[in-house]
């Protein structure tokens, strides 16, 4: 007779960041509606127009830039009572950078802008690079899959384990009781880190991927 063995095999690895991507706003307020959106678009130019020659630098790849919107409020004073009008122009920026030293530059520079606010930056690997990592850490993941299973065949004196299923986590043809696993998942570290200091040190990559497995054996 021969015995069924489920296991989920799991790996993961550590790469180095290819890519950031920062996102940014410029942000003017004031009292003069028309004065604001003027100033906001002169800095969104200004802004722009490195990013255009960062690109042609081959030190960034896509950006993008939405369009200038303006509002107003009316903003409470300490005595509960509402001030004058107060006009907003702002304008989201994104860009994706493949030169962390000139990242470092461009950030020095903008970041101690008026009216430019640093949303944050989130680094990653290139696109081209997570396939070959992912597909590197997949075998890694059913490698350890057949050993979990072989431990257990061993454990009850069978012999050699045989693979008959290979899925995602939760794509098995039949669960066991007690529920479905969790969605398979590649997973990237945020390296992000608060404080006054801003660190364009990233921390490595790191890529999780696990399968679902089932055996037989002897």
């Amino acid at each position: 007779m021969t015995l069924d063995i489920t296991v989920r095999g799991s790996a993961e690895q550590r790469y180095p960041a290819e890519r950031a991507t920062v996102s940014m706003s410029a942000a003017i307020e004031g009292a003069e509606r028309q004065q604001v959106f003027k100033d906001t678009v002169a800095i969104h130019d200004s802004l722009t127009s490195q990013l255009r020659e960062l690109v042609e630098l081959r030190a960034v790849g896509p950006w993008s830039s939405d369009q200038v919107r303006v509002f107003s409020h009316r903003p409470w004073d300490a005595d509960g009572k509402r001030g004058a009008t107060v006009h907003v122009a702002r304008v989201q920026i994104s860009a994706e950078f493949t030169d962390f030293e000139r990242l470092s530059g461009f950030l020095d520079f903008w970041s101690g802008t008026d009216g430019v606010e640093v949303g944050g930056i989130s680094w990653d690997v290139g696109v081209k690079s997570r396939r070959s990592y992912e597909a590197e850490i997949r075998k890694a993941a059913v490698d350890d899959a057949i050993a979990k299973a072989q431990s257990y065949a061993n454990a009850v004196r069978r012999g050699k384990v045989v693979a008959v299923e290979l899925a995602d986590p939760g794509m098995l043809t039949q669960q066991p009781e007690g529920g479905a696993y969790p969605m398979a998942k590649a997973s990237f570290s945020d390296t992000s880190t608060g404080g006054p200091e801003l660190d364009l040190t990233p921390a490595d990559i790191v890529i999780h991927v696990d399968v679902d497995a089932r055996f037989v054996a002897e």
